[in-house]
């Protein structure tokens, strides 16, 4: 294949391969693009016979690399993080990857208790189903390695959440009738649609007000959601979105998405409730989303 063809045929993978590693929008853009002019470069000079093993090489190890650095900075990150959002839109083969993948912001919470081999190789085979020779080739392990990092990933990753047991339209629904209780100030609507124990964590990296720490119970959730949405002005508007596989929204002022919010449900009712208004990460978003 040209390296056209090798572009609209890998490019959705390899996003979804660095996008998970990293939980950065743009860091996987940049990584993706960087990995082809790479293999451009060096497929000049030598024949790469397993172009896709050789991609996915050029970009576990990139974001290996990204992970160092960054974890430095989540060492002073003011208040919880969170990753971008990836925000479903028609038309693009890298979002439409990702939402058939299911990514949901729980899960890459999750993949953060891991250190960044164990996230890699867990990755590929939990996410992709890659064989243990394959997963070797790409993090340059022996295949009973991968194996033995794979087991002890399985095993550390704890509190996977439960899933919904309603249907994607039953959970926009709820979404919406929570969205209309909120406008109304209708407390007793909120809480018949939120779990007694659901969570809220809101990510605003010290860049805008926002809750440092994980806001816990119904009550607390719809109070805090009362509040925040009172100081809204006239001109915001709330747009439903299918936020990283699950039911959620954008909120826009002065034609900027300013907020994204993501819900995960047990049972039929909101577990929880992710809030992205740290301005940096909302970056992508500014010009696709509006």
């Amino acid at each position: 294949m040209d390296t056209v063809q090798l572009y609209e045929t890998y490019k959705p993978l390899l996003f979804s391969i660095a996008y998970r590693m990293t939980g950065s929008v743009m860091d996987a853009e940049d990584i993706v693009q960087e990995a082809f002019i790479t293999y451009s470069k060096v497929s000049n000079v030598k024949v790469i016979e397993n172009e896709k093993a050789y991609l996915c090489k050029i970009v576990m190890n990139s974001t290996l690399d990204k992970l160092g650095s960054a974890a430095r900075k989540r060492e002073v990150y003011v208040g919880e993080w969170l990753p971008e959002p990836i925000v479903e839109r028609d038309n693009e083969p890298s979002q439409i990857y990702l939402m058939k993948e299911s990514i949901s912001i729980a899960y890459l919470l999750l993949l953060q208790q891991l250190s960044e081999v164990e996230r890699a190789v867990f990755i590929l085979r939990e996410a992709f189903g890659y064989s243990y020779d394959e997963i070797g080739e790409i993090v340059e392990k022996s295949s009973s390695n991968c194996r033995q990092i794979y087991h002890r990933s399985n095993k550390s990753i704890t509190n996977l959440p439960k899933g919904p047991t309603v249907d994607f339209q039953s959970m926009k629904s709820s979404i919406e009738q929570f969205t209309v209780a909120l406008q109304k100030g209708n407390i007793d609507k909120m809480l018949e649609l939120l779990r007694a124990d659901a969570i809220y964590i809101a990510d605003g990296g010290g860049k805008v007000t926002s809750a440092l720490k994980p806001i816990y119970t119904s009550n607390r959730i719809a109070l805090l959601f009362i509040g925040i949405f009172k100081k809204f002005p006239a001109n915001a508007t709330v747009k439903f979105r299918v936020v990283n596989g699950s039911p959620g929204g954008i909120i826009s002022i002065d034609n900027s998405v300013s907020y994204v919010l993501s819900f995960e449900f047990e049972a039929d009712q909101i577990a929880r409730i992710y809030m992205f208004a740290n301005p940096e990460k909302l970056t992508h978003l500014q010009i696709k989303d509006h």
